[in-house]
């Protein structure tokens, strides 16, 4: 059986039902699996196979807790017509690339493949056991996270679902998403400050014993649907191993040639999700780390050094990456460094109290699986106009940095290994921006730009996005960074 231990040394394990319920450890840890389970059928055998079957062939493979009979009903219930492509995530190939279409469901953006399975993850493992207080889900956003979470939660019994998000620092459409939701259970605010502001606030509240008795006296219990959230993560395999299957059916490889993967990534958790892909037994050459002018990152994985000491912060193009603290970044160092716990927990402490750490030669050397490279906003831009110009496939930012990294390393390291991007979003998500990089005029606000982006590409709009600047906003509070708590025990009381 996979069990689950904190990355920061404590000495308790959990089943992925309780780690899930949990969210993260006692010692402020993330959850992991003790070891890493390996893919039990064969790639010609998932050749013929659609999305929830491959789902069925990965996610009972981390999650031995549940029966299959629970799993399939996760996964079936997911991954259903929701989503608006037939086949869920369209592998695409486009210039010298293959696109993996992450943003098909709900929102329009990946986040939908892990928050469309999680809540009912968290059911399961709230009945196998017997967990009476209601589950309190409370997320950070930089933008994708919240939607997604609000969508899979609202109105789920027992739960209520707590969302910050950077109040000047997501998207219009992305805004207009959250602050529309309906569901008795949710509770939406924007924070004065920045994601790692929400971000911070939330671990805090995670971790302080007085809130946990407040919320307990209230007969609920603190969880996350963030990446930090194991049950987040694990979902997350199936895509990886989805597109390599895809691109074997599709004759760009054969089964156990290797390919690459390349991740526009601020928080971490979707690169992630690749490394354990390959833990399963996926063939994955290299992982290519694409970041934003945040690029913490980037000089991390060159350097071996994680400094935000005096590093500025950028509002970007691509909001999303718009991250300095990548949280998941400490589960890779935790494997890396051979499942040492005190060894993370000194590295942990040291990014708390001086915004900065040295890894060991041991992690720095699993880490040259790593590629790191980064885009700037002009770049971004001229990334989507020049793909859509030369193959008329339509890019959103955060995918455009990948892109545009992708074709550096090409140029730097002449590696023809076959690559797929993953792909986050829908163009339509940062239509203000797109409609610029193809050649369009400014407009006044990101539902003008849809339009215009539509009648210009003749891209269709993803559901979700049609007719949003309609719909009533429900949720206007505003809180200063350092009043999160206020916020979440005024919306349960």
């Amino acid at each position: 059986m996979i069990q689950y231990k904190s990355t920061r040394g404590s000495r308790n394990v959990k089943s992925g039902a309780q780690a899930i319920i949990k969210g993260i450890a006692e010692d402020k840890g993330l959850y992991v699996p003790e070891t890493f389970p390996k893919l039990q059928v064969e790639i010609q055998d998932l050749i013929d196979c659609d999305y929830r079957q491959v789902a069925k062939a990965v996610l009972p493979q981390f999650l031995t807790d549940y029966t299959q009979e629970e799993l399939a009903h996760c996964i079936d219930s997911a991954y259903d017509e929701k989503f608006e492509a037939p086949e869920v995530v369209p592998v695409v190939k486009a210039d010298n690339a293959w696109f993996i279409e992450l943003y098909h469901g709900k929102t329009a953006a990946f986040k939908d493949m892990a928050l469309s399975i999680l809540p009912y993850l968290l059911t399961t493992a709230m009945k196998k056991e017997r967990e009476e207080s209601k589950i309190v889900i409370l997320t950070a956003t930089s933008g994708d996270t919240g939607k997604a979470a609000l969508e899979g939660f609202a109105d789920v019994p027992n739960t209520e679902i707590v969302v910050f998000f950077p109040d000047s620092g997501v998207s219009q459409v992305q805004k207009q998403q959250m602050v529309t939701q309906e569901g008795a259970n949710t509770h939406v605010f924007g924070i004065t400050g920045n994601f790692d502001d929400a971000q911070t606030g939330v671990k805090h509240i995670f971790g302080n014993a007085a809130y946990a008795k407040t919320l307990a006296d209230m007969g609920c219990k603190l969880s996350s649907a963030n990446s930090i959230n194991i049950g987040r993560l694990v979902p997350q395999v199936t895509y990886y191993v989805w597109s390599y299957v895809q691109l074997v059916k599709q004759g760009a490889l054969k089964a156990g040639e290797p390919m690459n993967v390349v991740v526009p990534t601020g928080n971490f958790g979707n690169i992630l999700a690749a490394y354990y892909a390959k833990q399963m037994g996926i063939p994955i050459h290299r992982f290519i780390c694409a970041s934003n002018e945040n690029k913490v990152l980037t000089d991390f994985i060159n350097t071996g050094c994680y400094d935000i000491s005096e590093r500025a912060f950028h509002v970007t193009n691509s909001p999303s990456m718009d991250i300095l603290i990548s949280s998941n970044l400490e589960r890779l160092l935790y494997h890396l460094s051979g499942n040492d716990g005190d060894e993370v927990k000194a590295l942990m402490d040291g990014l708390d109290q001086n915004k900065k750490y040295q890894v060991s030669e041991k992690i720095k050397e699993g880490l040259k699986e790593f590629y790191g490279g980064f885009a700037d906003e002009k770049e971004t831009k001229a990334a989507i106009g020049e793909l859509y110009s030369k193959t008329q496939y339509l890019m959103d930012t955060h995918t455009a940095v990948a892109y545009k990294v992708y074709q550096d390393y090409r140029a730097e390291t002449g590696d023809e290994t076959p690559t797929v991007i993953a792909s986050t979003a829908s163009a339509y998500k940062f239509a203000e921006a797109v409609c610029d990089a193809v050649g369009l005029p400014q407009f006044r606000n990101g539902f003008d730009a849809i339009s215009a982006l539509n009648a210009f590409t003749g891209v269709t709009v993803p559901k979700g996005l049609r007719n949003l600047e309609s719909k009533k906003v429900l949720h206007t509070g505003v809180v200063d960074k350092d009043a999160l708590w206020d916020a979440v025990k005024g919306s349960l009381e």
